[in-house]
């Protein structure tokens, strides 16, 4: 699929939690393209006054670190498992983040030397941003390896995977919005590989 014209290719990652798509992203940096992502957005914005007012005046002083900084684990304890918390934190934090992954992503697009942007967002779909993509990618990778790496990186158990990604849509609904699919579960000479191949196809090289 090829870009818009006069603009770079937009590319959106899609997969479960821990599949692999911020190492896909960083595959695509090392090609050339800019990463816009939603994890470090959303860090900045938790540390923003306003942002973080907010938060405390909902959830207290338990949200916060020793710095006085809001704690993201602290505050995840307070919301994950619990939809009308959840949706409260969503509904102060989103709009922020929604907006500087916009900017970010215009601003990339923008730049006379940029080839390519990468969108890593885990809610892209629910969000409403694939409509900025040219081309959405699938990122595979089997739920028993997704579970063995959060449980070694987050600490998370199974059923707390389970009660993340029941925030978001179905594994199988964003298979079939994706264009292509890329291994998030082989060896990352093998990933590599495969970003290289949509790459050089995306891009018509």
């Amino acid at each position: 699929m090829s870009p818009r014209e006069g603009h770079p290719l937009v590319i959106g990652l899609l997969g479960g939690i821990a599949a692999g798509k911020t190492a896909v992203a960083g595959m695509f940096a090392q090609l050339g393209a800019r990463v816009v992502s939603a994890d470090a957005i959303a860090h900045a914005v938790l540390h923003e006054p306003a942002i973080r007012d907010r938060i405390v005046a909902r959830w207290g002083d338990a949200v916060l670190g020793a710095a006085g900084q809001i704690d993201p684990k602290a505050l995840a304890r307070r919301v994950f498992g619990h939809a009308e918390e959840l949706a409260a934190l969503e509904a102060i934090t989103h709009p922020a983040i929604l907006a500087r992954m916009r900017e970010q992503a215009a601003a990339a697009q923008a730049s006379a030397h940029m080839v390519a942007v990468v969108l890593d967002a885990p809610l892209l779909l629910e969000a409403e941003l694939d409509p900025l993509c040219d081309l959405l990618v699938f990122v595979d990778c089997p739920r028993e390896v997704r579970a063995a790496r959060v449980a070694a990186e987050r600490g998370w158990d199974a059923e707390e995977l389970d009660r993340r990604e029941a925030h978001q849509q179905p594994l199988d609904a964003k298979r079939q919005r994706a264009h292509c699919v890329v291994s998030g579960d082989r060896s990352l000479e093998t990933t590599f590989q495969q970003v290289q191949q949509v790459w050089q196809e995306a891009l018509g090289l």
